[in-house]
Formats: structure tokens, sequence, C-alpha cells
């Protein structure tokens, strides 16, 4: 190989020299170049500045295929006589140096990936807290403190690396949420077992009610009956009476009969008073029945529109509840869709960056080809891009 041929770098390809470097094997010393340069140092994938020196590298290895690829594509074409010799070579050259830029890239790559499971884990953890506000329908104040004995036991310690203050305000906010959630749950479970045992008063007060009204209605009868037999009783011995002197007494009776025909009267009247007053005494009981019904039956439809208000109020609470799930799962469909927005407009621009830095730097080449110095090249291109040279612009 002659010495010219062996001082050649990419920087001097040209197409003056391109016959003597596009053959079988002819790019195989500017892969080796490149991959001494590129592999000479270790960056340090724990500080900022080494992660950016191997991205420089890699950019660097990508920035060399341009330039030895270009002026070789341009070569093709001319040698219409030998393009599979030259494709093949380039070809071979293009897919080691990809292989060589994705390997050295590798650790950064490694690395990268990595620190996003790191902080995909504590972004799930710290979702996971705040999760624990989240039941199927209404617990009880039992399943609320176990998930606040439960969330109490998760620890804030150097674990959470940079999401530790993060996580605590999440803990601390959740835990807050949930013991008002207790508070609540308690008092209603409270105001619903009140509810029971009143019930139960009332039922069995109704109950000694109704027995005290059988009782009574019993001891009303028997007085009744009582009263009645005395009543026969009485007159079974005034007749005794009447019938034993009905004899001795008939003259006597027939001058007493008007006076005794007054008496039965009187006794007429007195046992019409008497039927009179027990008829007015059972009225008097069933009037106090029916009422004390009105009354139970009022404080029944009392109650019963207490727990309707209750459960409708409930109702509410969980609908407001399902409504605010759905807003927060909203929230974070949008979050996630502007995340995923940002990646892909970041992911064009580096792209539309790329693609103006690989059409400069090939007009910073011809111009340099064509007999400018590099830092006038740079100047003018620079110009262009700015838009500050009339009627001429770069088609990007």
């Amino acid at each position: 190989m002659p010495a010219e041929q062996q001082l050649i770098t990419i920087d001097d390809i040209s197409v003056d020299n391109a016959p003597a470097i596009y053959v079988a094997g002819g790019l195989g010393r500017f892969l080796e170049a490149v991959t001494a340069e590129v592999t000479a140092e270790v960056p340090d994938l724990s500080t900022r500045k080494g992660r950016e020196r191997i991205a420089s590298l890699a950019a660097k290895v990508s920035k060399s295929k341009s330039a030895v690829e270009k002026p070789g594509r341009d070569y093709l074409k001319r040698l219409k006589e030998m393009p599979k010799v030259v494709e093949t070579e380039l070809r071979e050259f293009v897919t080691k140096m990809d292989a060589l830029r994705d390997a050295t890239r590798q650790p950064l790559t490694d690395w990268e990936q990595a620190e996003l499971a790191r902080t995909d884990k504590h972004v799930d953890g710290v979702q996971d807290i705040k999760d624990s506000l989240v039941f199927e329908g209404t617990p009880t104040a039992s399943a609320v403190t176990q998930v606040i004995a439960t969330l109490e036991l998760v620890l804030m310690d150097d674990s959470w690396e940079e999401f530790l203050a993060e996580a605590a305000q999440a803990k601390d906010q959740t835990l807050v949420k949930l013991r008002a959630l207790l508070a609540e749950r308690t008092q209603y479970e409270s105001e619903q077992a009140e509810l029971v045992r009143l019930r139960a008063e009332a039922e069995a007060q109704a109950q000694r009610d109704r027995e005290a009204e059988i009782a009574r209605a019993a001891a009303e009868k028997t007085r009744i009956e009582a009263e009645q037999q005395a009543q026969a009783e009485r007159e079974a011995t005034l007749k005794r009476e009447a019938d034993t002197k009905a004899a001795a007494d008939r003259r006597e009776l027939e001058l007493k009969y008007a006076a005794e025909q007054s008496e039965r009267a009187a006794a007429q009247a007195a046992r019409e008073k008497i039927e009179s007053e027990q008829r007015a005494a059972q009225q008097k009981i069933d009037d106090e029945r029916r009422h004390r019904q009105a009354m139970a039956q009022a404080e029944a439809d009392r109650i019963a529109a207490e727990q309707r208000a209750e459960q409708e109020r409930i109702n509410s609470e969980s609908r407001q509840a399902e409504a605010a799930e759905r807003a927060r799962i909203a929230e974070v469909a949008r979050q996630h869709a502007a995340a995923d927005e940002e990646r892909r407009q970041t992911a064009v621009r580096e792209a539309n960056k790329a693609h103006q830095a690989k059409i400069n730097r090939a007009a910073l080449e011809a111009f340099i080809t064509g007999g400018m110095t590099e830092e006038c090249a740079k100047q003018a291109i620079t110009l262009i891009a700015q838009r500050k040279i009339p009627a001429i612009s770069i088609s990007y």
C-alpha cells in the first residue's frame, strides 16, 4: 500500500482519491481507526459528564460513518462496471459501524433502562399508597381500620431515594383522609345501631301496651260480669223475698201496687244507667287503644322516613365517590397521553436536528471541496441557515 494512501484520513476522502479507497477491504482501516478512537477510553457512567461523553462518542461514530458513506455513494454512481463490489463493501462497513455505534452506546442505554425501571418502581409505590383510598362499595369501619394499620406499616426510609418526600406526603395525606372516613363510618354505624335499639324499644313498648290493654279489657270485663252477677243475685233475692211475703202481703201489695210500680221503674232506670256507663267505659277503652295504635304507626313512619333519607345520603356519597374516581382515571389518562406526546415531540426534534446536522455537514464538505476554508464554509452555512443570504436556502 503506498505511503500517501496510508496517510489518508476520513476527513481527506474526496472524489480524487476514491478509487484508491473504495476497493475490497479498503474501508477496514477507517473502521479500525474509529474503533480505536472510541474504545480508547472508558467513560464513567456514574457522572453526567461521562454519560455525555459516551453519547458524544456514539455521535462521532455516526459522523464518521456519514463521512465515509456519502463519498462512497457518489463514487459508486460513477462506477457502473463494479457496483456489486462497492455496495458489498459499503454494506459491510455500515453494518459494522452501526454495530460499533450501538456497542459504544450500550452502557448508556443499559443505564437509562435501569434508571427508568428504578423510577417506575417508586412511582408505582406512591400510587399504591394513594390507591389505599379506593374501596369496592361502601367500606365498614373495621375495613378502613385495617387499611390504616397496613398503611402505617409502610416505612418511609432511604429505600425511597429521591421519592421519599413525595411518598411521605402521599402517606400522610392518605392517612388523614382514611381517618376522616373511619370517623364518618364509625359515627354512621353507631347511629344505625342506635336506630336498631330504638326500634326494638318501640316494638317492646308496643307489645307492653298491647298486653296492658288486654289486661285492662279483661279486668273491665270481669268487673262488669261481677256487677251483672251481683245485680242478678240482688234481684233474685228480692224476688224470693217478694214471693215469700206474697201471700201475707197480697192485700198490702195491692195497696202499695202503685208505689212498687214506681220502685220498679226506678230500678229499671238504674240498670239502664249502669249499662250506659258500661258502654261509655268500653268506648273510652277503644278510643285509647286506637290512639296508641296511631301513635305507634306514626313513630314507625318517622323511623322509616329517616332510614330512607339516610339511604339516599349514602347513595349520593357513593355517586360522588364514583364521579371523583372517574375524574381521577381521566386525569391519569390525560397525563399519560401528554407524556407520550412530549416524548414523541422530543424524538421528532432530535431526529430533525440530526437530519439538519447531516445536511449541513454535507454542505460544509461541498464548500470545502469547492475551495473554501472550513471557517468560511461554516460561516456561509450559518448565514444561509439563518436566511440572511437572499434567494439562497438549504433544503432539509
